[in-house]
């Protein structure tokens, strides 16, 4: 196994940030240093532990999770509660662990952590891709990072939308990470046309699409009860270019450093005669799959984020 490197800090951005941007970045190499050091076992049981430390003193992003727990579960105890969100720190520090130890992941190797729940499925998927094209469904559950770098050492690379970090240096860093697997990274909010590209081109886009959009991006659709303002991403690229959508996810199997690969049926795009409709059907059962994988394995999710942040006219905030 080769020895990893923390990604240096890239020379075309470091002259144009902040101390505290070059600060946090400095804190984000050192980790990154210290946790490829260690044998991915080791880094693994620090992770968690690191992850559940935050979870203690980190009060103000506690508070936040436990009421999104509040609004998903409202029938399960605050005990019940408490169990699934320091389950979902520790899997939050395992990620940021495993994350480091990417650069020196081989295909070889790769078996021994990642495997197909049904591999003809995904066979299927690619064969399929290879014609018209394909997005891929699925959100900030287990170790995202990894499922997309599986998919670039088997030869698979795909394209990446996602929200850049308000740190240009970190997010540099990450990019550098994802890339040496092949994965190509576009911003949300400039996504459209190059998305566009991937797909007429034939080749996997993958879209997490469980975070909270801005009222002029999204649609509100029900998520765990309470609507929510979601992207309708998905849902407009495969009524533009007649791409399927894929739900697919890599599960954590326990509390081990082996994962999973779940691919579930598509997703049926709508086609009522009417294209808002449409949209905001399919974004509808999109959001219904990304439900049902929360519920079946809350602990793998990130419940800090303010999901529910964008409210329907009308509607009083519902975080402080």
């Amino acid at each position: 196994m080769s020895q990893a490197q923390a990604p240096s800090e890239p020379a075309h951005v470091v002259h144009r940030v902040a101390l505290t941007d070059r600060i946090e970045y400095a804190v984000f190499r050192a980790a990154f240093i210290f946790f490829a050091a260690l044998p991915l076992t080791v880094a693994l049981r620090v992770g968690a532990c690191i992850g559940e430390l935050l979870y203690v003193v980190a009060a103000r992003a506690r508070r936040v999770a436990l009421f999104n727990l509040q609004l998903a579960f409202p029938e399960k105890s605050l005990a019940e509660r408490r169990r699934i969100l320091r389950a979902s720190s520790r899997n939050l520090g395992r990620l940021g662990a495993e994350f480091c130890h990417l650069p020196r992941l081989t295909a070889e190797e790769l078996p021994h952590l990642v495997t197909f729940a049904d591999r003809p499925a995904w066979e299927h998927a690619l064969e399929r891709a290879g014609k018209t094209g394909m997005v891929i469904l699925t959100g900030h559950f287990g170790n995202w990072e990894l499922l997309a770098y599986a998919h670039g050492l088997l030869g698979h690379p795909i394209t990446l939308v996602h929200r850049a970090m308000r740190n240009k240096v970190f997010n540099e860093a990450i990019r550098v990470v994802r890339s040496k697997a092949g994965t190509r990274a576009i911003e949300k909010r400039a996504a459209a046309k190059e998305a566009l590209r991937v797909l007429k081109q034939h080749g996997i886009l993958v879209v997490p699409a469980d975070q909270n959009q801005v009222f002029s991006f999204g649609v509100f659709v029900d998520f765990f009860g309470l609507a929510a303002c979601t992207t309708p991403g998905p849902a407009r690229l495969a009524m533009l270019t007649g791409a399927p959508i894929l739900p697919v996810f890599l599960v954590r199997e326990g509390e081990s450093g082996r994962h999973r690969v779940e691919i579930l049926p598509d997703v049926e795009v709508a086609s009522t005669g009417n294209r808002e409709d449409d949209i905001r059907i399919t974004t509808q059962r999109c959001t219904a799959v990304l439900e049902d994988m929360i519920r079946r394995y809350p602990e793998q999710w990130i419940w800090f984020h303010k999901r529910w942040k964008t409210r329907p006219p009308g509607e009083p905030r519902l975080y402080a």
